[in-house]
């Protein structure tokens, strides 16, 4: 099934919100019903010409001339125009298409992917490689005025290799996250990368943007579970990864993944499994302040025991109660003070029990009093609703986006609210705040993740609006010692910072690997580093 090609996911799983919440964001946001519909597909045309001539015919050639494997409808061509962050979906609801591709090839296998490359090259095409189309930060609109192929890898979608032995598996990019958890499973392991896009998003994706999942704190970011890579460019194939470890040098594994279709397109990735969990049990935690209970998730992430999931909603996201949107406001909420955590233990029955007492009793030292399961049972069940949350929202006249972060822990509370002031500042209209959430949502033993929901009235041009106050969160990041982005990788929104961070030497040592993988710039340009 594709997914909704202007909101997200299943068409079947929308469901508009209720009246209390739609009185609610008007009373609390000046919210105001929307005065047009968005767009219908069928009624929407590309301005830009389809791929056509001498370079349409040798991508036929390079796909085997297969039926369905070169595309150029206009149907096929919008539900592969930018991603899924709300400015994207803004301007696809308004019908706005000057990002579409030319064409859209979906090769089968690693060989007709490099011929699809050879032919980009001589006929000058760029080339943007899509796997679930999840990207919330321009990582799927390339810079320039060349035409440009979108990869569609859908079809490379199959486990290469499971070895028991060493708990490794070799899956194609184009598996999505649930496929590739169902084979795994029939195996008995689990990869458990569980990212809020997880019923969307596919391994390639997972690899090419660093991605860190839900249960990071017990399985690792994504980054971490990769043992190797095969890279198709330009200029042919890097394989990378022969043992789980090496000192053979630096480590091309590490410069590939976060690379963003930007060197090449990943055609295989071989990562580590772990047995699927005998027990996995979700409970809720709740503490007087935000910066009690990030003390308590920091003694758990430093000195243990670490659960396999640990996060922690400010006071704000917990008494909104994001994760039930029919419960938003509620008087249950509004009763239930402070700050709630969600701590999931997922393991064999023995060591899940012992870890959660030994947390429990961490967690009480540090001044948390024990909400039992429900609160973390919620949240498990509704743990990828939130995208369909903020397509509710913008059918009912509000904005809703999301932006991450993170720092050292020292850093991290200069860092919440130099980012709360940023987007509260430039989001504030006729004397009206946005609403700003946040939740720590990945731990590690010298840091964490900040994840920020916000919530404000469209106004006239809501996507000027959101970029003046991205631009303004995203100076606010860079000068309180955060990191520009942790897990939703840089793209075109983050590049101008990420180029600030990495800084001139760093850029073009990374640039000098794009001219030797990529001479001619043609794959994914204007992500991850301005062009040429």
């Amino acid at each position: 099934m594709d997914m909704l090609w202007n909101g997200w996911g299943d068409p079947a799983k929308a469901t508009p919100l209720p009246d209390t919440v739609t009185g609610l964001l008007r009373d609390w946001l000046g919210v105001k019903p929307q005065p047009t519909a968005s767009a219908r597909l069928e009624e929407i045309t590309i301005s830009t010409p389809a791929l056509e001539g001498a370079a349409l015919h040798a991508l036929h050639a390079a796909l085997g001339d297969r039926a369905q494997s070169l595309r150029t409808d206009t149907e096929s061509r919008l539900r592969h125009t930018r991603g899924k962050s709300t400015p994207d979906l803004l301007r696809i609801r308004a019908a706005d298409t000057t990002d579409a591709p030319a064409a859209v090839a979906l090769p089968h296998s690693h060989d007709e992917v490099l011929a699809v490359l050879r032919v980009c090259a001589q006929h000058r095409l760029a080339l943007v490689p899509f796997g679930g189309g999840t990207s919330v930060v321009g990582g799927l609109a390339p810079s320039g005025k060349a035409p440009f192929i979108a990869l569609d890898l859908r079809h490379m979608n199959r486990m290469l290799d499971l070895d028991p032995v060493s708990r490794t598996a070799t899956l194609q990019p184009g598996l999505r996250a649930p496929e590739a958890e169902a084979l795994l499973a029939e195996h008995g392991f689990t990869l458990g990368h569980f990212p809020q896009s997880y019923e969307w998003a596919t391994i390639g994706g997972f690899a090419a943007t660093r991605s860190s999942g839900q249960a990071s704190a017990g399985y690792g970011r994504f980054d971490e579970m990769v043992l190797g890579l095969t890279l198709a460019t330009p200029e042919g194939t890097l394989d990378t990864g022969r043992a789980p470890r090496s000192a053979a040098g630096p480590d091309l594994r590490q410069l590939l993944l976060g690379s963003e279709g930007a060197f090449g397109v990943l055609t295989s990735v071989t990562v580590r499994i772990r047995p699927v969990p005998q027990t996995r049990r979700y409970e809720g935690w709740r503490f007087a302040s935000f910066d009690e209970g990030t003390a308590a998730l920091r003694r758990l992430a430093q000195d243990g025991p670490r659960p396999t999931v640990l996060r922690l909603s400010d006071e704000t996201e917990t008494l909104i109660g994001l994760a039930q949107p029919e419960a938003i406001g509620s008087t249950a909420e509004q009763h239930s003070a402070g700050c709630l955590a969600v701590v999931g233990f997922e393991g064999t029955e023995q060591d899940t029990e012992q870890r959660r007492a030994a947390a429990a009793a961490v967690l009480t030292d540090c001044g948390g009093r024990f909400a039992g399961d429900e609160p973390g049972e919620r949240w498990a069940h509704g743990r990828y609703a939130a995208p369909y949350l903020r397509d509710s929202l913008l059918e009912a006249g509000a904005f809703a986006e999301t932006l991450e972060t993170a720092a050292y822990w020292s850093r991290l509370p200069g860092l919440y609210a130099a980012v709360r002031d940023a987007l509260t500042a430039t989001l504030t209209e006729n004397g009206t705040p946005p609403l700003v959430m946040c939740h720590i949502s990945h731990v590690y033993e010298n840091g964490a993740s900040l994840y920020f929901t916000i919530v404000s009235a469209q106004g006239a041009d809501p996507v000027e609006h959101w970029t003046r106050a991205k631009h303004a969160a995203n100076e606010a990041i860079l000068a309180a010692g955060g990191t520009i982005t942790h897990h939703h990788a840089v793209g075109t929104d983050h590049r101008d910072w990420y180029v600030r961070e990495a800084g001139d030497l760093g850029v073009e040592a990374l640039r000098a690997v794009k001219r030797r993988l990529d001479p001619e710039g043609l794959l994914n340009p204007g992500v991850l580093l301005p062009a040429d």
